[in-house]
């Protein structure tokens, strides 16, 4: 029985692994104003965690994006481990560092959160075009996601980084090959995407309004 259990873990794709962690995720607003609303922060974690995975899986063309996502999530994780109960919520974070002063220093980790909702912001702007346009060159679509939602917050250093990497971008069946598994259809692939983007837009969106009542919706990097 085990064997049986372990050999279906097996067969998860990387998308269907990222549709269970997301489906954990339970927001709870506040009723009053003693309260304050819970956006549970570790499956947002582990969803990243596994960007950084299907990154590795496209090769060192992403080693930027791969190594600032990898930054940010370690730097919540070491402030997860020092209150495993206050700081379960993302929300406690930027409470904590807004009253201390911090919250909007590059190395806060009120920023890290900032940067990895913009790019979970990308990857899910990506994976919905990609359910659309599966025809569509990666190079194009990558384009279009990242002036949408990366390009405005990014300075002229950021931007031109991005310019030398888009060159680099994998062919479609790479990618695709990296985000699900060889021997699925277009089909199911594409009843993967719409599922996990279906789960991840209303948290984004829900982080996007705190993220905006903190004031840190406007920065920018370099």
């Amino acid at each position: 029985m085990k064997r049986k259990r372990h050999e279906m873990e097996k067969k998860k794709t990387e998308l269907q692994t990222a549709i269970e962690e997301l489906s954990l995720v339970i927001i709870t607003k506040p009723v009053d104003s003693t309260e304050t609303t819970h956006i549970p922060l570790r499956p947002i974690l582990s969803f990243c965690n596994l960007i950084i995975q299907v990154l590795d899986k496209i090769g060192p063309t992403m080693a930027v994006l791969r190594q600032d996502i990898d930054q940010n999530i370690q730097r919540l994780e070491k402030v997860c481990e020092t209150d495993p109960c206050v700081y379960s919520n993302l929300v406690e974070i930027l409470n904590k560092e807004k009253n201390e002063g911090t919250y909007k220093m590059v190395a806060s980790c009120s920023r890290a959160l900032l940067w990895l909702t913009r790019t979970m912001d990308f990857t899910a702007g990506l994976l919905q075009l990609l359910s659309k346009e599966m025809s569509s060159k990666m190079e194009k679509l990558v384009e279009e996601c990242y002036m949408e939602t990366l390009k405005p917050h990014h300075g002229w250093i950021a931007s031109a980084a991005f310019k030398v990497c888009l060159k680099l971008v994998p062919d479609n069946k790479t990618f695709m090959d990296a985000i699900g598994a060889r021997d699925q259809s277009y089909e199911t692939l594409r009843e993967d995407i719409d599922t996990l983007s279906s789960l991840l837009t209303p948290i984004l969106t829900e982080i996007s309004i705190v993220l905006e009542q903190y004031g840190l919706n406007r920065l920018k990097s370099m």
